[in-house]
């Protein structure tokens, strides 16, 4: 097959599965880091036993996950420098301050404070705990900040300019090529997606402890806070996801008008689904006429270039406009969208029938406890499409002509790969990303598993030094049951002979 000596598209592909592959964890990580920062505090300020249970279960699902994102993401450094060996020297005067910035600032921000959490509970002051709960969350998202400029320099590039033999990309402003045109759009929408995540996730939690019959207390709170903090995000969301379409519409003209199957100049329309026939150069959808361009500049009749016009821009060099991948980058787009639209049901779902009397709750709804448990898949599948729409909504550029980028700096990405790698250089290890990519997968999900089966449990005081640590962090001890029926005792810490009981 073709496919298999196409050593550009191999490398594409490759990139693309392990970039979706590690893109499982970070949302994931990000999105309870703010959860976990929310029940580390609520157990601060309650002092109560169960609701210290729920945070300490919150820090090992992060944990576990934080690391499996750490080891998936060095597959993709690696690459930079094999698979994606000229693109790296093209911007390797750009990348470098911000790459080596989420190392040095963020990275072991979060790091640092993580291990503050996992190793200090009885060690150091209780509000110093709670800071480094939201401190690793905020390292978390500050190293976010980092990748998405690298990322979004090459949507929009700013703060350059292209070297004398046309091989590099230099840098003039720093600042001004850290807060790209696109930066802060894209970081907001990337972010709060993330928080969506998070939120759906603890929401399916506490969904499965219901359908279980069990911690109903531990799962009455994470409803509530899942469901806040998914509604907060959403709302927020819609405001970033609309400045981040005009921020497209300003700036990539080509990526638009791909999703939105426009090969045509016209006012764009508002399409909620449909097909794009790439050969005849037709899209039959079904959609509001104009409302894309109503979305973008408030008028219903603005005209805009299809894909045509596009190729004919001195801009656009290379553009080839039947070898474009229309069709998937309207079909991926759409999915997004209509993603959106079953997370804000669920959402509403949860709050209303989360507040509701006990014979119309979710405790007693199957249906909904079901729908719940598996709503997680939904801002996932927005969150992937939402990439795939940026990265191939791009191409043929690896690093886009933008509007308003510096003259000349631009890369296509077939020369973008390194000429020295083979094909089937390519075909092995993507077998072999898939095979040890698909065993992390596994050993992650069955030690997640583990800790929401054995749910919020408190780990009674080894001996008198540590029950004393925990009085003295205000914790009134309990005993909490795997099945999560939360009985209160008396601590009791009698020395005899150096022992306890």
């Amino acid at each position: 097959m073709d496919i298999f000596a196409d050593q550009v598209l191999l490398s594409r592909i490759q990139f693309a599965l392990t970039a979706s592959y590690h893109f499982i964890f970070v949302p994931i990580t990000i999105g309870i880091g703010l959860i976990m920062a929310i029940f580390v505090t609520r157990a601060y300020r309650t002092k109560d036993a169960e609701d210290d249970a729920l945070a300490r279960m919150w820090v090992r699902i992060y944990t576990a996950t934080f690391a499996i994102g750490v080891a998936t993401g060095i597959t993709m450094e690696f690459s930079f420098g094999t698979n994606w060996a000229n693109y790296s020297r093209f911007v390797g005067d750009i990348f470098g301050a911000p790459l080596a910035a989420e190392a040095l600032f963020a990275f072991f921000l979060e790091s640092i404070f993580l291990g503050f959490i996992i190793f200090g509970r009885n060690k150091i002051k209780p509000a110093l705990y709670v800071a480094s709960a939201w401190l690793t969350f905020a390292g978390s998202a500050l190293s976010a900040l980092w990748i998405l400029i690298a990322n979004s320099w090459m949507q929009t590039p700013a703060g350059a300019m292209l070297s004398p033999d046309g091989n590099e990309a230099w840098i003039t402003d720093f600042f001004a090529a850290a807060f790209n045109p696109s930066t802060l759009p894209r970081y907001a929408h990337t972010v709060l997606a993330l928080l969506v995540m998070g939120a759906f996730v603890t929401i399916a939690v506490a969904a499965w402890y219901m359908h279980k019959g069990r911690n109903s207390r531990a799962a009455n709170a994470m409803l509530r806070v899942g469901g806040v903090v998914g509604v907060i995000s959403v709302a927020f969301l819609l405001v970033a996801a609309h400045a981040s379409a005009v921020e497209v519409w300003e700036q990539q003209p080509t990526k638009l008008a791909m999703m939105e199957g426009q090969y045509e100049t016209e006012a764009p329309e508002l399409s909620a689904f449909g097909f794009v026939d790439e050969e005849s150069q037709e899209a039959v959808t079904l959609g509001i006429p104009g409302g894309t361009s109503f979305l973008a500049t408030g008028t219903w009749d603005a005209e805009y270039p299809g894909l045509n016009e596009l190729a004919t821009y001195e801009q656009f060099d290379g553009l080839e406009v039947d070898q474009l991948p229309v069709n998937f980058v309207y079909q991926v787009y759409h999915i997004m969208v209509a993603m959106f639209g079953l997370i804000v049901i669920c959402l509403l779902l949860a709050l209303i029938f989360g507040r509701a009397r006990a014979k119309h709750g979710v405790k007693n709804m199957k249906w909904l406890q079901w729908l719940l448990i598996i709503s997680p898949v939904f801002p996932f599948l927005a969150i992937q499409t939402g990439w795939l729409t940026a990265e191939v909504g791009r191409q043929p550029y690896v690093v886009y002509p933008s509007n308003s980028g510096p003259e000349g700096v631009f890369l296509h990405t077939d020369v973008a790969t390194s000429p020295s790698v083979q094909p089937f250089e390519v075909v092995i290890t993507l077998a072999l990303f898939f095979l040890v990519y698909l065993l992390l997968f596994v050993g992650w999900w069955r030690v997640v598993a583990r800790f929401v089966k054995a749910g919020p449990v408190h780990d009674k005081p080894a001996n008198v030094a540590d029950a004393a640590a925990v009085e003295a962090a205000g914790i009134s001890f309990k005993n909490v049951g795997t099945d999560g029926a939360v009985e209160a005792v008396a601590v009791e810490a009698v020395e005899t002979e150096g022992g306890a009981k």
